[in-house]
Parts: C-alpha cells; structure tokens; sequence
C-alpha cells in the first residue's frame, strides 16, 4: 500500500489522513521508549502534552511516503507543507533536583539498593482562582477546498488556585553492579514542580567513597601487595579477599623484584549489563626490607658474597 497514491474524493482523502495520523501516533507510542514510558505514566492525555512539545516530524514522514512528497495537501500549506512538522510551544518543565550518594566500590561491585527519605516540593489545592495556561488543544481549520491550517488554543482561562507544600517521601535508589563513580540514577518528574507544566527529573549523583584496599580504574581494579624479602627471593602463595569475599591467589615461584605488575583476568569491576563479563585486577607488588639487622643476620648476610656474584664498581 506504501507505494500507492490515495484515491478519491477530497472527504475522502482527508478521511484517509486522519486514520493515517492516529496509525502513526499508535505506532510512535509503541516504538518510541520515551513516549512508550510517558504513556505508562500518564495515558493518551500525557502523549498529547508531550506531542504538542514539537517532539518530531510525526506522521509527515508516513504522509509524504504513502501520498507522496507534501502529502495529500501538497502545495497547499496546512498539512502538506508544514503543518505536521511544525515546532509547537514547549510545554514549561520544572528544574531537575540532584542528589549525591554517597557508595562504596563494594557496592559498585555487587550492587546494592538504598532507601532515601527526602523532603520536596509539592503542589496543593488553594482557596480562589488563577489566570492559567494549562489546556491547550490543536485545532485544524478548513480554508478552502484542499487547504487546511492547523493551530493551537487555550481551552481555559481560570484555574482552581494552586500553592506549594513540603511533602515527605521514601525511594528506593537501585545501584547495579558495574557502575561508575559520577554516573546519575534518574527519577522521572520526581523534581521540582512547575504550575501549569511538568515536574523536572531527580537525579542520584553516585560519589564513591575511597577504598582501602583496591582503586577502580575503568573497568580494571589496581591492588597493591607487599611481600616481605624471602617472599621477594625465594617465592610465595597468599591469599587475598577481594570485594565479594572470594579469595584471590597471589604467587610467584622465582624472585619478584619490586615494582613488578602482574595481571589477573577477570578479577577486576562487572560490566554494565554484560552478565558474567569482568575488567582485570593489576597487581603491583612492594617488597618491605628490613628496618635494621642484628649481628647473627648482618654475618648471615655476609656470607651471600660468597654465593652472588660480586658486584660491579659503580
């Protein structure tokens, strides 16, 4: 049906555009996630709101493959030219409120869920009534014969008077395992309101505390082991905990000189949304000399010259 052109009457074809509008409305609802979600929240009455925003060309796109170029009006104006693709008044939005929280890279590891009680603004019923500007409605106007013009209107001029109140309220804060210091956790319009608009965003800023123990880098986790001087000479087996509390074995079966980094696969940060998929954890090892020596250990020590080579003028 794409490729043909629309028959009949001019009843008719206004007929088949109307139909055309409400399939690609349906459609775009459908397919698109955000107007998916606005319709979840807020019905039909929610997608007029967001539509009337001047969100996209809309069913121009449809009109223009199945009528061919300008639609059925073309070279008209109204509908043809330009009155799907026009950018309506924004409806106004409420500023977004950001919030730190504050997590560890334990939590980034495994995930965790945090309850926050926060107090916001909220819009309450009041005594009187309000000049307004919170209906609006798009009206298409016939001209002429094919000729068409398309414009908005305000359906009231006086509201019920509205204030704004302190309201106490609990969410719960879902932090996946894998994400990142700085990375923002979005509450749709659960920010400031704005009368006769829509509320803006609350945004979870994620600020992660310092660890003792490792530091994240991208997806690697950096860890740093320090060996004793046998350790460094003769070889060694330790075990570490890492953040989920598995154990994490270090070894070495010749000498380890310090400054040395070696590479664990898949022992670094989850990847976001990748199940099962993991960074590497890095490893530098520090070897901790002793502070002094005792007689018997300084002509133990001694006695090493007669097993290393000596040592070349410096």
């Amino acid at each position: 049906m794409a490729a043909d052109k629309a028959q009949g009457s001019t009843a008719e074809k206004e007929k088949a555009a109307k139909k055309f509008a409400e399939i690609s409305n349906a459609y775009e609802a459908l397919v698109d996630p955000e107007k998916r979600q606005i319709y979840d929240r807020h019905g039909e009455e929610g997608l007029k709101q967001h539509d009337a925003q001047g969100s996209g060309g809309g069913p121009q796109d449809i009109f223009s493959h199945i009528f061919g170029q300008g639609g059925p009006f073309g070279g008209f104006g109204g509908f043809g030219d330009r009155g799907f693709g026009e950018e309506e008044e924004q409806t106004p939005k409420g500023n977004n409120v950001y919030v730190e929280l504050e997590v560890t890279l334990k939590d980034l590891f495994l995930g965790n869920t945090f309850t926050v009680t926060r107090d916001k603004n909220v819009i309450k019923p009041a005594k009187g009534k309000r000049q307004c500007n919170c209906k609006n409605k798009m009206v298409t106007k016939q001209l002429g014969p094919g000729m068409f013009q398309q414009f908005q209107t305000q359906e009231c001029e006086q509201c019920s008077n509205v204030k704004f109140a302190r309201e106490s309220e609990t969410l719960q804060v879902t932090v996946e395992p894998g994400m990142k210091d700085n990375e923002e956790i979005n509450f749709f319009e659960e920010g400031e309101p704005m009368i006769d608009g829509e509320p803006g965003d609350l945004k979870f800023v994620l600020r992660t505390r310092p660890d003792k123990r490792f530091l994240r880098q991208g997806n690697d986790l950096l860890y740093n082991a320090t060996i004793t001087l046998v350790d460094a000479l003769l070889g060694f087996s330790v075990k570490v905990k890492h953040l989920d509390g598995h154990d994490v074995t270090l070894a070495a079966s010749d000498i380890t000189i310090p400054g040395r980094m070696q590479t664990l696969k898949g022992e670094g940060m989850p990847l976001l949304d990748q199940a099962g998929k993991r960074g590497d954890m890095h490893v530098t090892y520090t070897v901790r000399f002793p502070e002094q020596l005792n007689e018997s250990q300084k002509k133990c020590i001694k006695e090493l010259n007669n097993v290393f080579p000596v040592r070349d003028d410096l």
